[in-house]
């Protein structure tokens, strides 16, 4: 089994380590992305070299535009699929070779097919179609009470904890990162008293999603998402043999217009995917909103003169610090996007971070402005037929969250530097010491760890 993963790291992930690395050392930009941690913590000057006249430029694999209307062209396009098991197209023949004898992950991964975010139509709208009831806006609008209820719990538990600690928190391990994987757990009808290991799973899984990773991260991708298939296989048995109300027993128990449910693969695949992605880009949403907010006191002042901007300033968050950075299609077929001709089988990446500061698009496009008149023109929740399905229920989630928050403690101060999560497509916070109050502060009282 290691012998295998070793193989299947080192015939694509290794191989593309170095290709990205010797790219860096030219001077590409978005290769220094993606190997430089210090460029990493604040990659937008980078995407701001490759931002030319023309629709495309070089990056560290395979074209990219930092354009939004490019972008949107090419999420919305028919002649663009998603890179499903095709990431290794181009192989040398003896690093293809050597991934077939190593065989797939044994466990089910978030690129891999059958997951929603690997796979076309039409098994794309047929797993889309069989959960996107529970991610209506009306469904999102009955959780928001829930929502509600969930925060003013957690931030009950955030005022006793800091009250002990001389007022100072970890606001990522013990509010950003418990809200949403509650609500998902209760939507989905999975244990909330396993949240934090659900966090650990799904933080030591999310490298999976980047390309050209170190063996030792690649390992522990590979285990978390081991233990994470282990234990759904066995949740999905006992919701076969007693289900609930929740989706999840809904995905095991109902059949969809052929008559035909989902296979045990199809099941694992978009149970696992639903309930990662349900919480792992809201825990960046909350976080990255919050640092933004104590970093500008002026805008907090707007929300809290005039709280009818918090969905708007949701979106302008999610506008200047996107959760997801980026986002690759391939083509299907040869075209031409915008007079550049594309070959069928050629990778595009779209670097959503970049297009949502697109001057041509947003005036003073790196400025944090909570009134901002068309934030909500970002592309952060993708475009197409693969726009997020969890995209109002993140909104929600991220609205309710920061306004409890602030509302709770309108003197939150940071306490330190956040930490930053090491992962590239997924941006966000790993840990974010706050205060809650600086009067609280002054009565003293040691740090919790971490912080």
């Amino acid at each position: 089994m290691v012998v295998r993963s070793t193989v299947r790291w080192a015939a694509t992930h290794g191989a593309m380590r170095l290709a990205i690395r010797a790219r860096a050392r030219a001077g590409n930009p978005d290769a220094e992305v993606l190997v430089d941690p210090g460029v990493r913590e604040d990659p937008y000057a980078h995407y701001e070299r490759l931002r030319t006249a023309a629709p495309f430029t070089g990056g560290a694999f395979a074209r990219v535009s930092v354009h939004h209307d490019v972008c949107t062209d090419v999420l919305r396009s028919d002649d663009f699929g998603q890179m499903g098991g095709s990431r290794t197209d181009g192989l040398p023949p003896l690093l293809a070779r050597a991934l077939r004898l190593a065989g797939p992950r044994p466990s089910v991964g978030p690129i891999d097919p059958p997951s929603m975010l690997a796979v076309d139509p039409p098994e794309h709208t047929r797993y889309r179609g069989l959960v996107s009831r529970a991610f209506s806006a009306r469904a999102v609008a009955r959780l928001r009470d829930r929502t509600r209820e969930i925060a003013d719990e957690l931030l009950d538990d955030l005022e006793r904890e800091a009250a002990a600690h001389g007022g100072r928190v970890d606001l990522v391990a013990r509010y950003a990162s418990l809200l949403p994987v509650t609500v998902i757990s209760e939507v989905l009808g999975v244990p909330v008293d396993m949240r934090e290991q659900f966090l650990a799973w799904g933080d030591g899984a999310t490298p999976s999603l980047d390309m050209g990773l170190d063996l030792r991260t690649h390992r522990s991708v590979e285990r978390n998402l081991g233990e994470l298939d282990t234990w759904f296989r066995g949740h999905l048995r006992q919701l076969r043999r007693s289900p609930g109300d929740d989706l999840l027993s809904t995905l095991v128990t109902t059949a969809d217009d052929d008559g035909s449910g989902l296979t045990e693969h199809e099941l694992l695949s978009t149970a696992a995917l639903v309930f990662g992605a349900g919480f792992e880009t809201t825990v960046n949403l909350v976080g990255n909103g919050a640092a933004l907010l104590l970093a500008h006191p002026d805008q907090r002042q707007l929300l809290a003169e005039d709280p009818s901007l918090w969905p708007n300033a949701v979106d302008e968050v999610l506008r200047v610090e996107s959760p997801v950075q980026r986002t690759g299609r391939r083509a299907k077929r040869d075209t031409t996007v915008h007079g550049v001709p594309v070959a069928e089988g050629d990778l595009v990446l779209c670097l959503l971070a970049a297009a949502n500061r697109d001057p041509r698009v947003f005036a003073d496009p790196h400025a944090f402005d909570v009134t901002r008149a068309n934030a909500r023109d970002h592309v952060a929740f993708s475009s197409g037929i693969h726009f997020c399905l969890g995209a109002a229920l993140a909104r929600m989630e991220g609205e309710v969250a920061l306004r409890a928050l602030f509302e709770r403690f309108p003197d939150l101060a940071a306490a330190g530097t956040g930490r930053r999560r090491g992962t590239v497509i997924l941006r966000g916070y790993e840990s974010l010491p706050v205060v809650l109050s600086p009067s609280l502060a002054r009565t003293g009282g040691a740090a919790p760890p971490g912080v």
